[in-house]
């Protein structure tokens, strides 16, 4: 018996995915398949498939929607920052051979000359349609929780460097991270909000009572919750349990299993649930790469085992990619692929507020999609029903 769900017009179909496990925002369509036409889906369904120009049996592996990262700075040896658009472009082939068909590209503390200047130059590779946008991670973080930011480069949010930093994107500086209790923090949450960004909470030294009201002013996200955050405590929750508990506010997770433990992630993954949990990797120019020396925000860091670190010690992001989040917060944590697609795809293209396009596998959408075998390992990736080079 066949059971589709077709909602865009019949159209010529260019390719067919068949046999797979597919996985709808209703559920996974056994024996599934999904058709492909000039770039969307046309039609999803299960049972007999539909004829095609093209049919690949996928023979039981789980097809899934494209992830989104909204959280990385770098990959294949190059960062966001670093310049030419060859090389950042070098940054994007990494993640997308790795099922991430949309990113960010998250930019380290600079002073706010060079940040714009880095901004106006990701814009046009965001006007081109190789990143959905730009993170700025810093410069308005605490010296206290600096992480991998150089501490003499923070800054207050003042009115008019965040201005400045808007303006030099064009539009396409799309989420920013700033410590709620610097000075003018909670009002440059309404000034991003105003300007078309989210406004999201991280690298703080914030009690509980400074975070409530830069939430109240409009913040939605939780920069990699645990990390760079004062830490929770029975006494006093800070940002941590601000954070986890407000409804209004999606958390990041980085699912290496060495920024968090398995039990952190379960706890609050399950506490968050589906609707407010989203994978990132933080990831940085290390990742895809191996073990040895690079540079993070002009600050030095050694790759041992995969773990990016500063001299001192400090996590300096991570070699992580999404397939191996989502990998780890099935096979490790304990949480469903129902509910990792949510937090790889499904929540953060809702973030993004690009949902009617992206993160789910429908009728419409854009052909953004992953193939995985039984072990959740990448088999083939698909953006806008291309097949990615891996």
């Amino acid at each position: 018996m066949t059971q589709a769900h077709t909602t865009a017009p019949r159209t010529e179909v260019d390719l067919v995915l068949s046999g797979g496990r597919v996985v709808t925002a209703e559920g996974v369509l056994d024996d599934g398949w999904v058709a492909i036409a000039a770039g969307r889906l046309v039609e999803v369904g299960q049972g007999v498939a539909p004829s095609a120009a093209r049919t690949e049996a996928v023979d039981g592996a789980w097809v899934v929607p494209g992830f989104v990262d909204i959280h990385c700075h770098g990959g294949g040896g190059e960062s966001f920052s670093g310049g030419s658009a060859e090389r950042v472009e070098t940054a994007i082939r990494t993640h997308r051979a790795r099922g991430t068909t949309t990113m960010l590209g998250s930019l380290v503390s600079a002073s706010v000359p060079e940040l714009a200047r880095q901004v106006g130059s990701l814009a046009e590779l965001v006007e081109d349609d190789l990143l959905a946008g730009i993170h700025l991670e810093g410069p308005f973080l605490s010296a206290a929780r600096c992480g991998a930011h150089a501490p003499e480069l923070l800054l207050p949010p003042d009115r008019d460097a965040v201005a400045r930093l808007l303006t030099a994107g064009r539009g396409s500086v799309r989420m920013v991270t700033l410590a709620p209790e610097l000075d003018g923090a909670v009002r440059a949450v309404g000034q991003l909000v105003d300007g078309g960004a989210i406004a999201a909470l991280g690298h703080t030294d914030a009690v509980e009572e400074q975070v409530l009201p830069a939430v109240a002013a409009g913040a939605t996200v939780a920069t990699h919750l645990f990390n760079a955050m004062r830490p929770l405590h029975h006494r006093e929750p800070g940002p941590i349990g601000a954070l986890l508990d407000d409804e209004r506010v999606t958390v990041e997770l980085i699912c290496d299993l060495v920024h968090l433990h398995p039990t952190t992630v379960r706890l609050a993954a399950r506490h968050a649930g589906p609707a407010r949990t989203v994978l990132v990797t933080d990831a940085i120019s290390a990742t895809g790469m191996g073990d040895g020396q690079y540079e993070l925000g002009g600050l030095r860091v050694t790759v041992t085992d995969g773990v990016p670190l500063l001299d001192g010690g400090t996590l300096a992001g991570s070699s992580l990619t999404m397939d191996v989040a989502f990998r780890n917060l099935v096979e490790v944590c304990g949480l469903t692929v129902e509910e990792a697609v949510a937090a790889a795809s499904a929540r953060p293209a809702a973030v993004l507020g690009m949902d009617k396009e992206i993160g789910q596998i429908a009728p419409g959408h854009r052909a953004d999609l992953v193939v995985l075998d039984e072990q959740l390992h990448v088999r083939n990736v698909l953006r806008r029903g291309e097949v990615v080079e891996r």
